[in-house]
């Protein structure tokens, strides 16, 4: 069964359900990318409306296991607004509610531990921007300092803080924030991210010295990139193209 042969429920508006089948579809995706942490790490896409509510995965469930149905309805208290006999991950809370809370234009959130980008937060530079996908994210990465696991609401003010005006958070010594405008272009930023940090990882394998970029050349990237995402589609057709991948069985590379 595909994500959208599930049946919607009579009580679900159209405009729900459909945010549910493709946050259902972005988890699969995730986990086809290779970008999982087993039962681990969160994806959260806000509900419409002034409520602030999201939906978020069931704590303990595989990222193939998650379904439109089974999504998790919470407010910004990580408190659930419909039955269900699943828990959230407490830990995604505090770093989900936070951003949702604070930032209306962001209505996706994604949050991944890869081998490649917990290596590149652990150094203190952080990224670098002298690589084709590095240059994408000049100048759209906020960086907030390792507390200990994400659990507390005091945390919140200086994440939100750490972002500021950003797309991109880095969580030092610990791994990466996306968050977008939808469920596509989020997809797409942290697709952009994970390529920034394994060529980062891998040329700094490598012996010789790099080529850099001058700023003006990163910033030319970093904002067409980012008009791509705003005005083109262009994500819209990168997570389509993706999950046509999936279903057909292919490899992803």
């Amino acid at each position: 069964m595909t994500d959208l042969d599930y049946p919607k429920p009579p009580h679900c508006s159209a405009q729900e359900w459909a945010l549910r089948v493709k946050l259902a579809q972005c988890y699969h995706l995730v986990d086809w990318f290779g970008w999982t942490e087993t039962i681990f790490n969160h994806i959260s896409a806000r509900l419409p409306g002034t409520a602030h509510h999201y939906l978020v995965n069931p704590f303990g469930l595989n990222y193939t296991e998650v379904t439109p149905h089974n999504l998790l309805k919470v407010d910004l208290h990580g408190r659930k607004l419909e039955e269900s006999p699943y828990e959230g991950n407490p830990a995604g809370f505090a770093l989900h509610s936070a951003v949702h809370g604070a930032r209306d234009d962001i209505q996706c959130v994604i949050h991944t531990h890869t081998i490649a980008v917990c290596a590149v937060v652990q150094k203190k530079a952080g990224f670098g921007h002298d690589d084709f996908y590095g240059a994408q994210l000049f100048g759209r990465i906020g960086y907030h300092t390792f507390e200990g696991i994400t659990l507390f609401d005091d945390e919140k003010a200086r994440m939100i803080a750490s972002l500021g005006d950003k797309h991109v958070l880095v969580l030092r010594n610990h791994g990466i924030a996306v968050g977008e405008s939808s469920i596509e272009k989020a997809l797409f930023l942290l697709w952009t991210v994970q390529r920034a940090a394994e060529n980062q990882v891998a040329a700094g394998s490598l012996g010789g010295e790099d080529t850099s970029l001058p700023d003006d050349v990163r910033a030319k990237c970093a904002n067409l990139t980012a008009m791509l995402i705003r005005e083109s589609g262009f994500a819209e057709k990168f997570f389509d193209a993706m999950i046509r991948k999936m279903q057909a069985g292919r490899p992803r590379s």
